[in-house]
């Protein structure tokens, strides 16, 4: 019998045979039995398809609920349909109440707005990262942005942009640029001192330190967190969109309001399941982008990041050609060379030894 044998009863797994196997925090070897999956084991990993299951039988509860209130009347049905009558209007809203229209409306505006925080935040947050008295002198501003009621800032931007399209994008960028701007500090002060001396060991200016080491290494957290962000703003918008100006689109906001003023809950209870899936969808897809983006953080193929470093490095070429023809330009009779020229004449001289 081998050595590393185990006599354990039948059902029983052994236990671990090595110290790293046992110590906490460390990777069982790939050779080593995995004990079998219990349902009261704390923070193990599920499989797969038993998360899928549970997700499913979860919306299968909900859904049982709301048809078991809805037909015995615990409430009435102005305020609680039915899922049959619910889902049967659902050719009603998407015709007579323009819900594409609509919902292109408020994906519009919520990314016009977020975008426009994103790239006022953003940079302004790597600056209280770098910097502290930077971040002092901002600390007034994000601490009130981040703790003022959400709803209080609607007739403020009513009384200095109006109610049209302008006054839902700056609503949305109000609301968003102060978290923006904080989680970004966070994640550029979050970067480990070591990188920072390792780079002005090797000789790196600040300029360098802040654009080569501590941004690409903040990079993943700060698009982390605004893809969060953009959830927040999702739903910011609804409020931002009690008033429809014109014959302008009002927006899935809009829609639930005049739902409600209306008298058709049917159309309220679609929106509150639509609104959900349509996040999720672009929540999903900013997430794909934030591993593609990073694969050395999530183990993926890094198709976006080959792209963008192609591009960079294109980009890097063109402006080493550029330099190199105007620099190399023969100089007037008389005229002192550049240390630039001397450099490429240099490097010319030295080429054609060879």
């Amino acid at each position: 019998m081998d050595e590393h044998s185990t006599n354990q009863p039948e059902g029983e797994s052994p236990e671990p045979t090595t110290k790293a196997a046992a110590g906490a925090g460390t990777e069982v070897p790939a050779w080593a039995p995995t004990r079998r999956f219990s349902f009261l084991a704390l923070r193990r990993p599920v499989p797969r398809w038993l998360a899928v299951l549970s997700g499913l039988l979860c919306v299968a509860f909900c859904l049982g609920t709301w048809w078991v209130l809805a037909e015995r009347q615990v409430f009435s049905r102005n305020i609680l349909p039915t899922p049959k009558d619910t889902f049967g209007d659902f050719k009603e809203l998407w015709f007579d109440r323009a819900l594409a229209r609509n919902a292109y409306a408020t994906l519009k505006r919520v990314t016009l707005g977020f975008g426009l925080a994103a790239i006022v935040g953003v940079p302004l947050g790597v600056l209280c990262g770098c910097f502290r008295w930077v971040n002092a002198f901002c600390a007034p501003l994000t601490i009130m942005g981040r703790n003022i009621p959400i709803a209080a800032l609607i007739p403020l931007t009513f009384s200095f942009f109006g109610i049209g399209e302008l006054q839902k994008i700056m609503f949305i960028f109000i609301a968003c640029v102060a978290f923006i701007v904080m989680d970004s500090a966070t994640a550029v002060s979050g970067v480990s001192t070591k990188y920072i001396d390792t780079a002005y060991t090797l000789g790196a200016s600040r300029r360098q330190i802040v654009l080569k080491v501590l941004v690409p290494l903040a990079l993943p957290n700060i698009l982390d967190s605004l893809r969060l962000l953009f959830g927040l703003a999702f739903g910011y918008i609804m409020l931002a969109e009690l008033v429809a100006f014109g014959g302008e689109a009002g927006g899935l906001g809009n829609i639930i309001i005049n739902s409600q003023r209306r008298g058709f809950p049917t159309h309220i209870f679609l929106l509150l399941m639509i609104i959900p899936l349509l996040a999720l969808g672009i929540d999903r897809f900013l997430y794909w982008v934030q591993r593609e983006l990073f694969p050395h953080k999530y183990n993926t193929i890094g198709i976006l990041h080959w792209l963008v470093r192609a591009v960079l490095r294109g980009w890097e070429d063109v402006k080493f050609l550029f330099f190199r023809a105007f620099f190399r330009r023969q100089p007037t009779a008389g005229a002192a060379s550049s240390p630039a020229e001397e450099a490429f004449a240099g490097s010319d001289a030295d080429n054609a030894s060879e």
